[in-house]
């Protein structure tokens, strides 16, 4: 009788097993679990492996002229032409009316809280920062569509098709600045996008003030699970402000609550700065002229990059510390957006150089830069100096994250070990890219141009 009792109970049990397996097989929870999971796997290989102490070293020297890097230097040049800016060559924006730059100076109201605004959060997703924040401009003029709809042009993930669309693009753990405005200005018709460097909180409420929201690119300051204060990029949808408060009104997609929240102007500066003070605005596509008469000077690309490079060097006079990393980041990456690469570089080995002797005692070191900002990689690229490629990636790919996981460092390793004759490490590079974000055009045209399909 005994025997049987307990022949029953393993039934029993195996039965029950059985059945949390399967559950922990349902879409929803697997997608669970694995954020878990990734969450867990992450805090044990930082225990271990602080991403915080791995510092990049600039080597500063160019590569030597082989036939090799002869012929890979004719195929940069030929890609510096197609990719202007400090982000991947993307498709042609379609033509829209144009007005001429002008300088506003009529008064701005002492407040402005725009309405109309549907909040969204990025909660219940992963690295979904950008998708939530686009969502919430694009929904603002009336588009019918949700978060997932952006994630799944900008963040697709990795290829594998067995994966739920959430599992797939858990990897992916940024959306560049281009590849939002690409969704607006690719994937809709009545509605446009840009992005310009430079940005001053006067600006900003200019645009407000006109009717037009924007979102910023900015440092975030939390502390993390060990109780030190950690720095992350971040998207921050604005849509008013209240000078006697003084601060913007902001939708915060991640905090909770995150809707109708001020946010000092000092410290909203202080967080845009990390990003050389990136701003975008969306806006019906009727409206373009409107929006590049508030823009004024800003309207024009280069002349915003030559703004941002002329803060930047200001702000290197003026600020001290740990803030002078991210000046000489800026200064670097407004020369990066001017095509002055060489200048570039050496701006980027001063940031680097002030990142090594951060003031831990304050926080940990941003070591997540790099996944937002690819600005040294086109500076030492262009400037010949694929070592100082290779080894940034390699900092970056292998110390500050817990996979190899940033389709832009992969695509940029890849590229330097084309450059110095290592096609194989190359091509190997390219495909990891992919994983990460299926289909993505630079890494798949990389491919092609060695002959071979991704």
């Amino acid at each position: 009788m005994d025997r049987i009792k307990n022949l029953n109970k393993r039934w029993w049990f195996l039965a029950a097993s059985l059945f949390m397996i399967g559950i922990a097989f349902l879409p929803p929870i697997r997608s669970r679990l694995s954020t878990q999971y990734e969450l867990l796997r992450t805090r044990v290989v930082y225990f271990f492996n602080p991403p915080s102490e791995a510092v990049f070293q600039p080597g500063g020297e160019t590569n030597p002229l082989t036939v090799e890097t002869a012929v890979g230097t004719a195929r940069a040049e030929i890609l510096r032409t197609l990719t202007p800016k400090p982000f991947p060559p993307t498709p042609t924006l379609k033509p829209g009316p144009t007005a001429k730059p002008t300088v506003t100076s009529t008064p701005l109201p002492d407040s402005v809280l725009l309405p109309g605004v549907v909040y969204v959060d990025q909660h219940g997703r992963w690295n979904y920062c950008g998708p939530a924040n686009l969502t919430m401009a694009l929904n603002f003029w009336g588009w019918k569509g949700n978060r997932d709809d952006v994630a799944k042009v900008v963040k697709p993930g990795s290829p594998d098709t067995k994966l739920n669309f959430i599992e797939r693009g858990l990897p992916d753990k940024n959306v560049m600045p281009y590849e939002l405005v690409d969704f607006v200005n690719n994937q809709t018709t009545e509605y446009r996008a840009l992005y310009r460097h430079g940005g001053d909180i006067d600006l900003l409420k200019r645009l407000i003030a006109a009717g037009f929201p924007v979102v910023v690119e900015k440092g975030y300051y939390e502390r993390d699970y060990t109780g030190k204060i950690d720095w992350l990029g971040h998207y921050l949808f604005t849509t008013g402000y209240d000078d006697a408060k003084g601060g913007f009104i902001v939708q915060d997609a991640y905090l909770k609550p995150g809707k109708d929240l001020l946010s000092k102007y000092e410290e909203y500066k202080d967080g845009w700065r990390s990003f050389n003070y990136l701003f975008m605005v969306i806006y019906p596509a009727d409206r373009e002229a409107e929006v590049l008469n508030i823009l004024g000077p800003w309207a024009d690309e280069k002349w915003a990059a030559q703004h941002a490079l002329d803060l930047a060097e200001q702000e290197i006079k003026e600020l001290q510390g740990n803030d002078l990393f991210f000046a000489y980041f800026n200064e670097g990456t407004s020369h990066v957006v001017l095509n002055q690469y060489f200048d570039a570089a050496l701006a980027y080995d001063q940031s680097f150089n002030q990142y090594s002797k951060w003031d831990t005692s304050k926080g940990n070191r941003p070591f997540r830069m790099m996944w937002y900002q690819t600005g040294p990689y086109f500076a030492y690229y262009y400037s010949a100096r694929y070592q100082d490629v290779i080894d940034l990636a390699n900092t970056t790919l292998t110390k500050t994250i817990s996979k190899p996981t940033l389709e832009e460092s992969l695509l940029w390793r890849g590229r330097a070990y084309y450059m110095i004759g290592d096609t194989e490490s190359a091509m190997e590079d390219y495909r990891a890219a992919l994983q990460v974000h299926a289909n993505w055009f630079p890494a798949v045209q990389a491919l092609q141009e060695l002959g071979v399909q991704p």
